[in-house]
This record gives C-alpha cells, sequence and structure tokens, in this order.
C-alpha cells in the first residue's frame, strides 16, 4: 500500500526573485497581444517604470521629445493598455508583514471551473501578493506575506489545506528577494528605430 505525500511539506528554500503579475487582485496576466513599440516608446516606459509621478514636462526632457508629443505618446501607450496603472510600492516589513513565502499548489481536477475558483479565493486573501498559474510540477505558485510563522501556518493549513481541490503544497520561506523595477527587451530585441509621426 503507497502512503499518501504529504498535504504540506515546510521548506527553506531559496525564493531570490518574486515579481507580481498585477497589482490589482481581480486583474489577471495571459499571454495575448503586443504593441508594437519603438525606441522612445522603451524610454519612456523605462522613465514611468522607475518614477511613475513624473511630470509630463520632465519627462518630454528626459525622452528628448516635445511636451506634446510625449503627452500623446504615454496615452497613446495607455489606450494599447501597455501602461495598464501607476502604483504604490509598499514595504512589508514596514507595513508588518516581514514574512514572506512562495507556495506552490496542486490542485485536482485540473479544470477550468476549479481552476477559476481556487484563483478567486487565493486572490480574495490578504496574505496574498500575486498569484501565477503555471507549468509544470505544481499548478499555481502564490507569493505571500504574513506577520510571523503562526501566520504562515494559519494560512497554510487553515485556508489553503482546508479547501477539497487542494492535493498538495509545499511552502518556501522567501529568504532575499531581489527585482528589477523597469521591464527592458534585452538588446537583441530593443528596437532601434523612431516611429515616423503621419505627416498633416
Amino acid at each position: 500500500m503507497h502512503s499518501k505525500p504529504p498535504l504540506w511539506t515546510p521548506r527553506a528554500d531559496l525564493a531570490a526573485e518574486v515579481r507580481p503579475v498585477a497589482s490589482d487582485p481581480v486583474l489577471c496576466s495571459v499571454v495575448g497581444d503586443t504593441s508594437e513599440l519603438d525606441s522612445i516608446d522603451w524610454r519612456i516606459l523605462e522613465e514611468l517604470q522607475n518614477d511613475a509621478t513624473l511630470p509630463n514636462r520632465t519627462l518630454a526632457e528626459l525622452v528628448g521629445l516635445a511636451p506634446s508629443t510625449c503627452l500623446q505618446r504615454v496615452r497613446r501607450l495607455r489606450e494599447q493598455g501597455v501602461i495598464t496603472g501607476s502604483h504604490a510600492v509598499v514595504n512589508p516589513v514596514a507595513a508588518g508583514l516581514p514574512l514572506e513565502a512562495v507556495v506552490s499548489v496542486n490542485v485536482r481536477p485540473h479544470t477550468r471551473p476549479v481552476v477559476a475558483a481556487f484563483r478567486r479565493f487565493v486572490m480574495a486573501q490578504p496574505e496574498t501578493r500575486s498569484l501565477f498559474h503555471v507549468s509544470g510540477q505544481a499548478d499555481f505558485l502564490i507569493h505571500i506575506a504574513v506577520a510571523d510563522s503562526t501566520h504562515l501556518q494559519v494560512f497554510l493549513v487553515d485556508k489553503l489545506a482546508a479547501r477539497t481541490e487542494v492535493r498538495n503544497l509545499t511552502s518556501s520561506v522567501v529568504l532575499e528577494r531581489v527585482e528589477t523595477r523597469a521591464l527592458t527587451p534585452p538588446p537583441s530585441m530593443r528596437p532601434t528605430h523612431r516611429r515616423r509621426q503621419p505627416s498633416s
């Protein structure tokens, strides 16, 4: 008789880099259409990702555009869904949630209704920072921030493990989180051209 795998296996593996999928708890990021960006678009995006509070005039000076042109570009990036919002970055330690963890979860059956219900549940939890629906050994990776190990145990045992669709889960405590603030293309994909303005 084969023994069942443990439902919860605490680990202290290094989760060195975790980035949110989306800051809005009801916003999901999936593979979809892409927009054609030129070199100026990327310069605008890099500046705004580092400081979204930049006044338009300052941003225009940094990227070498007239203020009116710069404003038009930013509006177009928003309309195309390239820029989806601007959010404050909160330090979880200063907010009283110094312990972060990444939880890998398997659900059964792995069907669309089950996936949708589990996603809604996880994103409704105050501990959740981000959720990834992934391929591979795990079905989901959940990035959470909690007050201490007791809080972590409550989240894992009382919230996740109590759900009938959860087959097993494994937690990895984050020892260090290193992330880049600005999404930038690799050199081989970085455009060198500037989009021509339509003639009047």
